[in-house]
Formats: C-alpha cells, sequence, structure tokens
C-alpha cells in the first residue's frame, strides 16, 4: 500500500520539526497510540490498539527514525507485532518547505501487513490505512499550529 499526501501547516518549519521528533506530540497524534517512549534520539518504542474492520489488535513495536537532515526530511519507519491478528510494517519519507511562515509538510508512506490481518482484503486494509495516516497528519497539523500560535 502506498500513500502520498500534503499538509500546510501554521508554524515555521523548525517547530514543525521539533514537533516531528517529540514523543509526547507524536503520542497524541497517532491513532490508538497508547504509549511511545524515545529508546534513543533515533529509536522509540510503541504500543498502537486499532481495529480494522472486525478484527481489534494491539500491536508492539518500534520506530526508528533515519534519513536526518535537519530540519528539511527524514524517514520514520516501524515494525509492530499483533499477536495472532499478524504484523504491520511501513515507513513514511518526510520532508518539509518553508512557505514564507507556514510549513508545507509532504509526506510519501508505504505499508505491508500480513496474518489475519491480511486476510481482510487490500481494499479494507487500504481504506482503513488512508484514513489513519490522514488522521495523524490532521491531528498533527492542528496540535503544532496551536502550540505554534501560543
Amino acid at each position: 500500500m502506498d500513500l502520498t499526501g500534503e499538509e500546510r501547516i501554521m508554524a515555521p518549519r523548525d517547530v514543525v520539526w521539533a514537533a516531528l521528533n517529540d514523543p509526547e506530540i507524536l503520542k497524541k497524534c497517532i491513532p490508538g497510540c497508547q504509549s511511545l517512549e524515545m529508546k534513543s534520539p533515533t529509536e522509540l518504542a510503541a504500543v498502537v490498539k486499532i481495529k480494522i474492520g472486525p478484527v481489534s489488535a494491539t500491536f508492539n513495536g518500534e520506530v526508528t527514525l533515519s534519513n536526518i537532515n535537519a530540519p528539511e526530511s527524514y524517514t520514520i519507519s516501524g515494525e509492530g507485532k499483533g499477536g495472532i491478528a499478524g504484523f504491520a510494517k511501513g515507513g513514511a519519507d518526510v520532508v518539509l518547505k518553508e512557505d514564507g511562515g507556514e510549513t508545507i509538510l509532504q509526506y510519501e508512506a508505504k505499508a505491508q501487513v500480513g496474518g489475519k490481518i491480511a486476510q481482510l482484503g487490500a481494499r479494507l486494509i487500504d481504506s482503513t490505512s488512508t484514513k489513519l495516516a490522514q488522521q495523524f497528519f490532521s491531528d498533527f497539523n492542528a496540535a503544532v499550529s496551536v502550540a505554534a500560535a501560543e
């Protein structure tokens, strides 16, 4: 599954970059995120509970930041195991472009699932993944825009 998108954020690029690296902000914005903690400057541990169609699962996983080019871009990738529900893994290349006092966040994401979740069908998985990604970026935009306005 491939997904691309763009968000215009009402905050300067350095503020957006800091938020993309703040586990507290990310935890609030990741749908179903129950915990997110920094293990190192480039590694985080996460617990995320999601529902795809009739299957609800809690995924324990790791998130890694790579290809870091502060404050312009990075790659965020993760892998989670959801017990009998299966696994999910994916990543996104995130690019921040300055536009006056605002920032344009562009992303290209890829995801894979396996196990019981994969049996639900590509259309359901794709639509749920798209909805979750859009929710994350919308919530992230709102959180950063509010913080920048204060």
